[in-house]
């Protein structure tokens, strides 16, 4: 490569991806004459390049040696974590900079673990005198048609059980939509597909309304840009209607919406929470996820699809945020 490179690694998913583009827009405006090149997994390049910031993806999908075969970066970005495992990677590229935070015989922030992603990475920058503006969280949309312009989507699989609401309220969900007129379609990945299908039949939807593992990620962005509405836990697609101002009903468990959550300014995206969190990585739904009723869903969703929409994407008169739990109706702020 002729060009210095900025090489960033964040070899993790879609909802990873999409919480960073604020710092990647960040590293594109501090390092204009630079190649920005991203470290994560190959079939995140599609989304990559739409937020306009990264010009080549290097496959990675773990926290492995990293397969660079060019010159070392001029700069390179730990947007991965705290180390040392990831400070590793990088230090062995032997890079000119490495931007990081502190960790043994490195400089940088000390780690804050009550910080909003989005927030991380930015503060991250900052410290080192590179501005991010966490607000900046847009994508292009794709060039390729939506497949379902104008639907309701219901997107019932997260990566981890413990962050899994029921399939059959989702069903009852996507039932109740159907009734009041409204397209909806579920999606999800290939792995995912059993999972759509039984939600579908649940729910009495055609069977063409299953888009899981049918879409690849391009295909799935143009389907959120487009959609009237998005119905999901917290995970991916989430971000992705963040990403697109598409309004949204995100139920947390058992991460708090305080560290993963939309923008809480954005009055169209509601994030359903019943205050408490427990264990990532449990093997069943966090008991906080199921104190989330279907009624409270519904109602948000309705709320949602209803002609007050615009005046819900109105300037808000405040940054203070707002909860729509079982609990509480101020969500803390994000």
């Amino acid at each position: 490569m002729s060009r210095p490179t900025v090489l960033v690694l964040r070899a993790l998913g879609l909802g990873d991806l999409l919480t960073a583009v604020p710092a990647l827009r960040g590293l594109r405006s501090a390092y204009p004459d630079h190649r920005l090149v991203l470290a994560a997994p190959a079939p995140l390049r599609e989304l990559a390049v739409l937020t306009a910031a990264v010009e080549d993806l290097l496959p990675s999908a773990c926290l492995g040696p990293l397969r660079w075969r060019h010159a070392p970066p001029a700069v390179a970005v730990n947007l991965h974590g705290r180390g040392p495992q990831s400070i590793r990677v990088l230090r062995a590229l032997l890079p000119t900079v490495l931007l990081t935070h502190a960790g043994p015989g490195e400089s940088g922030p000390q780690w804050d673990g009550d910080l909003h992603e989005v927030h991380r990475w930015c503060r991250l920058l900052e410290y080192f005198g590179i501005t991010a503006d966490p607000s900046d969280l847009r994508l292009a949309r794709p060039s390729t048609p939506s497949p379902a312009p104008g639907a309701v989507i219901v997107h019932p699989g997260c990566g981890f059980a413990a962050r899994r609401w029921p399939v059959d309220r989702y069903a009852a969900v996507a039932r109740r939509l159907v009734r009041a007129g409204r397209r909806v379609v579920v999606t999800g990945s290939a792995d995912q597909r059993a999972l759509a299908t039984h939600l579908a039949a649940a729910a009495d939807l055609p069977e063409d309304s299953v888009l899981a593992g049918r879409t690849t990620l391009s295909q799935l962005a143009a389907l959120v840009a487009d959609a009237s509405l998005v119905v999901s836990g917290d995970t991916g697609i989430a971000h992705l209607a963040t990403a697109y101002s598409t309004p949204s009903v995100v139920l947390f468990g058992p991460v708090s919406p305080r560290h993963w959550g939309p923008p809480p300014e954005h009055l169209h995206h509601v994030a359903l929470w019943a205050g408490t969190t427990g264990d990532t990585f449990a093997d069943q739904p966090d008991p906080g996820l199921l104190r989330i009723t279907t009624a409270e869903v519904i109602a948000a969703a309705e709320r949602l699809t209803a002609g007050a929409l615009e005046r819900l994407r109105a300037p808000p008169r405040s940054r203070r945020s707002r909860l729509a739990s079982p609990a509480a109706r101020a969500r803390p702020p994000g």
